[in-house]
């Protein structure tokens, strides 16, 4: 066991224990990221959001062929 491969393990663990540490805070609190006084995220509208979505389902859709067949819905 080499101190790189150390390093990637604690790194891959530490990032995943704190992503589950921010879903249950969110569950208890309603907080999301780091200041209570700011939201974590972006705040943009829902058409914003729809737009996203079918921009990157349109890209995805273009990287599997076109058809789509590589992509699940």
């Amino acid at each position: 066991m080499t101190l790189h491969r150390i390093l990637v393990h604690m790194t891959v663990e530490t990032n995943r224990h704190a992503g589950h540490a921010d879903i249950l805070r969110e569950l208890v609190d309603g907080a999301v990221g780091l200041h209570p006084d700011r939201a974590g995220v972006p705040e943009e509208g829902p058409g914003y959001w729809a737009d996203h979505h079918a921009r990157l389902e349109r890209l995805a859709r273009e990287v599997a062929g076109g058809d789509g067949a590589a992509v699940r819905e």
